[in-house]
């Protein structure tokens, strides 16, 4: 194993691989990426509908949590255990966000440098984009985005897509041709991380073409379980690899932690960085008494409706015998059904008259799900699903380490919809679903509302609802926060404050939930804080944060 390098790069994720393509860019930078997971080399992942299967708890390619919900309920939270992070197992929706977040992020929060004319170069480089250039759209970056397949796999289904599109016409949501560019609400066909039939992921796109390079070390199977320190200078990780032996890797410049909004903070506190108090209690010596560090936490709560439809549902296509038949399609064609993403279409709507931009994301899905004795079952009658979620939720849950064992899971709390703002918009979306679900373009479609059903109406009866029926959207975000204030966890440039030598970059920098998706976010994060990073080698200021 590397006994050393300029730059340790902790988490092979969405952020963890730009950063990674980017600093190894110059030859005069050593390298290493640590990811506690295995290398990408499944089928599955390649294969977009893959996801059926990869997202499971027990697969080796994820990450499962125990997570607490108010009232005392329980979920399960599964996020990328593998090279490519949650970019190697995700939904494959390329959703930017709009120049309304990053703004309020630079502006009202205190994060200079991140305002969307600073972010807007970095998605763009990231970009090569089917649908072609354009002053807010990027073509020649290492990453290929698509537009949904032309046939939608059949006249069916491409029909259903077709008419809800109508629909949202008819309910106000214009149809726009790329929803990245529907900041003032719209609908269409979603950009997918998928080209010519195959999974995007961080890792083919940005890691695997570095790692020809020889400054790059990229290390699997292998658990970073503290970061070391001199005084108050990050130095170096303590590692375990699969085989239970332990090593350290020096750190000639910096330790930057890009494990995502669970293990980034998590890892932080094992290391002394956190509130006092709860490390103390947790046996763990403090090296800075950051109070911040995992809380803040922000997440969308993803509740979906579905309806029984006459036709155009992809159910079928999915089971028995015709999975059997659009298999052996995908592996002699790379198309049909198991060439698509999560969903095919995407909508931003806004919950109220008089926002600034959408506040609520649809994401619609040609299938849909019963209870079955071993978890979520597709059903065997035709169906398609509308889910959501308020994208900019002001609730916020935290986590924290329970023992100094770094194999032992966090405590983390999320507290879906405990705000009165979160709640009258995740409502107002339910109504509009079911708005969109009432027009014209759809009545030869939809037959009935199968869930949550059409006895629930009341404000009171969809909240109600949303406790047994919401669940994660897997954006986790916000666990270490960037901002100005000397209460944030890491400054602008990404640098954790009170000490020397150690950064994060990754979702939990997050102030607020972006209107959407995060990896893209994620992989735009990577690429500004490399701009940092390489700025202050340049110049030699490696200062302390705070």
């Amino acid at each position: 194993m590397i006994d050393s390098a300029d730059y340790i790069i902790v988490g092979a994720g969405s952020a963890g691989c730009v950063l990674a393509s980017e600093l190894s860019a110059d030859p005069d930078n050593t390298v290493v990426v640590i990811e506690s997971g295995p290398m990408d080399k499944s089928p599955l992942i390649d294969m977009p509908r893959g996801i059926g299967k990869l997202l499971a708890p027990g697969n080796p390619h994820v990450w499962a949590y125990d997570v607490h919900r108010p009232g005392g309920a329980k979920e399960t939270w599964l996020k990328g255990h593998v090279i490519g992070g949650s970019s190697s197992i995700n939904g494959l929706v390329y959703a930017r966000g709009f120049a309304g977040d990053y703004n309020r992020w630079a502006g009202e929060l205190g994060c200079a440098g991140w305002s969307w004319a600073d972010l807007l170069p970095c998605f763009k480089a990231n970009e090569h984009h089917e649908f072609g250039e354009s002053e807010e759209r990027g073509v020649g970056g290492p990453l290929r985005i698509s537009g949904h397949p032309p046939d939608i796999s059949g006249p069916g289904p491409k029909s259903l897509c077709e008419a809800f599109l109508d629909a949202c016409d008819q309910a106000g949501t214009p149809r726009v041709p790329d929803t990245n560019n529907a900041a003032d609400g719209g609908a269409g066909y979603q950009p997918r991380t998928i080209w010519e039939g195959t999974r995007q992921s961080a890792a083919k796109a940005f890691l695997h073409p570095a790692m020809t390079r020889p400054n790059l070390t990229v290390i699997s199977d292998t658990r970073v379980e503290r970061v070391l320190f001199e005084g108050t200078r990050a130095v170096g990780v303590a590692v375990r690899d699969k085989s239970g032996a332990g090593h350290t890797i020096a750190s000639n410049r910096e330790v930057i932690l890009c494990g995502g909004a669970i293990e980034s903070p998590k890892l932080l506190q094992l290391s002394g960085i956190g509130p006092a108090e709860r490390l103390k209690e947790a046996g763990i010596q403090v090296v800075a008494d950051l109070p911040q560090v995992g809380q803040n936490l922000r997440e969308h709560c993803n509740f979906m409706v579905q309806y029984r439809v006459t036709r155009g549902s992809l159910n079928s296509a999915f089971q028995g015998p015709r999975l059997l038949w659009n298999l052996l399609r995908y592996l002699v064609t790379r198309s049909g059904p198991l060439a698509h993403g999560s969903q095919e279409m995407l909508a931003y709507i806004k919950s109220r008259e008089g926002l600034d931009r959408p506040d609520c994301q649809l994401g619609v899905g040609l299938w849909s799900l019963h209870n079955g004795p071993k978890g979520p079952e597709l059903d065997k009658e035709p169906g398609f699903t509308v889910g959501g979620y308020h994208m900019h939720p002001r609730s916020q849950g935290q986590l924290y380490i329970t023992s100094a064992d770094a194999g032992d899971q966090p405590h983390i709390e999320v507290n879906y919809l405990s705000d009165p703002e979160d709640q009258a918009a995740s409502v107002a979306m339910v109504r509009y679903i079911r708005r969109i679900a009432g027009q014209p373009a759809l009545k030869d479609f939809i037959v009935e509302e199968v869930q949550p059903g059409p006895d629930v109406q009341s404000d009171d009866e969809i909240l109600e609802a949303y406790k047994t029926l919401g669940a994660t959207a897997y954006h986790v975000s916000g666990t270490c926060r960037m901002g100005s204030d000397q209460e944030s966890v890491v400054d602008p440039q990404t640098r954790v404050r009170g000490v020397d030598g150690l950064r994060v970059v990754d979702t939990s920098i997050f102030p607020e939930l972006p209107s959407g998706n995060t990896n893209a976010p994620a992989m735009a994060a990577g690429r500004r804080a490399a701009q940092f990073i390489l700025e202050d080698r340049n110049t030699g200021e490696q200062r302390k944060a705070g």
